[in-house]
């Protein structure tokens, strides 16, 4: 492991924290070496309601990861969501100073669209370039090297509240890992489900997480809108306690075991067995309840998905269709709902798979997590390039002070 780096992603989740370890080879190649797994028991609708708790589950996370991968790790890439979360698009035009375009002048261009007032509790967690235009020219990636006048960009800025995410930094910390950097988490899992070739037709990303749900929409290789909708499995397991009268815990069993929201002729007639409260005896409930109650909180949750996608973006420029992936993806027959309901071609996002993934990892609810993992790749290779650069930067000083003297004598 002489020439391959430790990376580290790290989902603090409202139902689950989970911690994976990887190696990073110089071609920017991804092996996982350890996976640790805890429940969440700190966190509402994806932010951080209880600190103690909160570290205590990411610690036991950590703890794991580190003993299944046999490395020592002190930073990791963490994820964010919840519905303090609040992004939106902004333009910003600067003129080009020189003959053509180059790195400082998309520098001067980003920060132009960053430019914007935003409230002094609210903080700028990513600046996402979209397209840049030169002079009259559009849809363009990569302007360096173009000749022009007049540089244009349009960027996607995703914004968070300061405290939520100072909260989530403190328990990340408190618990003996530096955050190298904090991403977006339906952004990492769009890194871990969709192909380039999807991003560039035009697809939406749908993340059922345990308190929200995440739609990223994809429109030509770069992100048109985000937003959480404070709406998750955690919710479906809420609904199926209060109409069964049972606990939490065997909610969450039976949406697992028997959790349909489609009905079928055997959810007539069958009855399954639930258990109450300790002490209760346990007690037969109809299956066709247990269908229409998750059946009645997927119809809410397609609404407002359906109404995200109508109010941001033409159905025809969705060519991709709608992609479902998180833990809540799995309750049986939410796929097909969706489809009916949304009138658009869906399918289950599954994580793309890579070295040393098992088949336990092969997963929706991991999609994120993996997400992250290669966004630590990135994060690090970005970084070995700028330190085996130094000696260039160094050369460059020497040269531009030299000139300055010339200059001055």
């Amino acid at each position: 492991m002489k020439d391959k780096s430790i990376i580290v992603g790290l989902d603090v989740g409202t139902t689950k924290v989970c911690t994976i370890v990887g190696i990073n080879d110089p071609k920017g190649n991804q092996e996982i070496i350890g996976v640790g797994t805890h429940p969440s028991y700190g966190l509402k609708k994806g932010s951080v309601v209880n600190i103690d708790k909160t570290i205590q589950s990411i610690h036991s996370s950590i703890e794991e990861a580190r003993l299944m991968s046999g490395v020592n790790f002190e930073k990791a890439t963490v994820g964010i969501a919840g519905s303090h979360i609040y992004s939106f698009n902004s333009t910003g035009i600067v003129a080009i100073k020189g003959k053509e375009i180059v790195q400082e002048d998309i520098d001067r261009v980003i920060e132009a669209a960053k430019a914007v007032v935003i409230p002094s509790d609210r903080e700028i967690l990513h600046v996402i370039p979209q397209e840049y235009r030169v002079d009259n020219f559009s849809g363009i990636k990569n302007p360096i090297g173009m000749c022009g006048v007049r540089l244009e960009a349009r960027v996607h800025i995703v914004t968070g509240a300061v405290s939520s995410i100072q909260n989530l930094l403190k328990c990340v910390e408190q618990s003996g890992i530096k955050v190298e950097q904090i991403v977006l988490q339906p952004l990492a899992s769009s890194q871990a489900v969709l192909t380039s070739e999807e991003r560039e037709m035009g697809v939406v990303l749908v993340d059922i997480g345990g308190g929200t749900t995440d739609v990223v929409i994809w429109k030509n290789g770069s992100i048109v809108h985000s937003q959480i909708i404070p709406v998750g499995g955690n919710h479906f397991t809420n609904d199926l306690a209060v109409a069964l009268k049972v606990p939490h815990t065997e909610a969450e069993r039976v949406k697992i075991n028997h959790g349909t929201v489609l009905r079928t002729k055997d959810s007539e007639a069958t009855h399954i067995t639930v258990q109450g409260i300790k002490g209760a005896k346990s007690r037969e409930v109809p299956l066709l309840l247990v269908s229409n109650v998750l059946r009645d909180r997927a119809n809410e949750l397609i609404d407002l998905i359906k109404e995200t996608i109508e109010h941001k973006v033409k159905s025809e420029e969705i060519t991709g269709g709608v992609i479902i992936t998180g833990g809540g993806a799995l309750i049986k027959g939410f796929a097909e709902l969706s489809e009916f309901l949304i009138e658009m071609p869906i399918r289950i996002g599954y994580p793309i798979p890579f070295n040393g993934m098992t088949n336990v990892m092969q997963n929706t609810k991991f999609s994120t997590v993996l997400g992250l993992l290669i966004e630590s790749s990135k994060f690090n290779c970005h970084n070995n390039d700028e330190s085996s650069s130094g000696t260039d930067v160094i050369k460059k000083l020497g040269e531009s002070i030299k000139q300055a003297f010339k200059e001055i004598f």
